[in-house]
C-alpha cells in the first residue's frame, strides 16, 4: 500500500509540475486532511491540541534548521534550513482541533519548495502523534 500511495504521490508531483500551476490536491497523512494551497504551501486540520502540536513543531523545527523567529500566542514559527526558509504557522480551530500551514521557499532565489514543505508537515505531524 505504501508503494501505491509514493507512486500516485510521484505522479502527481510530476503532474504539477508539468502544467505549471499549483492546483489544489488532496491526501491524507496519518488520518489528517492535508491539501495544497500554493507551489509552497501545504495546510491541514489535525485533532491535536495546540500545545502538544506546538511542542512538536518546535522539535521538528531544532532538528531542521535555525529557530530565528517564534511566538507562541501568534503561532508563528520560521526557520533558517540552508538553502530554504520555511515559515510554520498554527491556528486554534478549536480547543481540539489545530490547523497547520508549512511554507517553504529556497533563500537564493525565493522559488517555491513544495517538498520540503510536505517533508516538515509530515514529521511534525508524526512527531505531534508520539507525544
Amino acid at each position: 500500500m505504501k508503494r501505491s500511495f509514493a507512486r500516485y504521490g510521484l505522479i502527481l508531483f510530476l503532474l504539477i509540475h508539468i502544467t505549471g500551476c499549483a492546483p489544489l490536491f488532496l491526501m491524507t497523512v496519518g488520518g489528517v486532511g492535508v491539501y495544497a494551497i500554493s507551489k509552497d504551501t501545504i495546510q491541514g486540520d489535525t485533532d491535536t491540541a495546540y500545545e502538544t502540536l506546538w511542542d512538536a513543531t518546535m522539535k521538528v523545527a531544532r532538528i531542521r534548521g535555525t529557530i530565528f523567529q517564534e511566538d507562541f500566542n501568534r503561532g508563528h514559527i520560521e526557520i533558517d534550513a540552508k538553502p530554504n526558509k520555511i515559515k510554520i504557522q498554527l491556528v486554534r480551530v478549536t480547543a481540539a482541533t489545530t490547523k497547520i500551514k508549512v511554507t517553504a521557499r529556497k533563500y537564493k532565489n525565493m522559488f517555491p519548495n513544495i517538498e520540503i514543505a510536505q517533508d516538515v508537515f509530515v514529521k511534525i505531524i508524526e512527531e505531534a502523534k508520539r507525544q
